[in-house]
């Protein structure tokens, strides 16, 4: 169970480190997609 929080605490770390890095790039990918999704209607 420790080891089990305590890799939970390391990957929430990683997770707020990285925010900035993963959300942009994969905000821009989801409105290209879904634009590229709505004109070939």
């Amino acid at each position: 169970m420790h080891a089990i929080q305590n890799s939970v605490r390391g990957l929430h770390l990683l997770f707020d480190l990285n925010i900035d890095r993963l959300l942009f790039p994969g905000a821009i990918s989801l409105a290209l997609v879904l634009a590229a999704y709505l004109v070939s209607l």
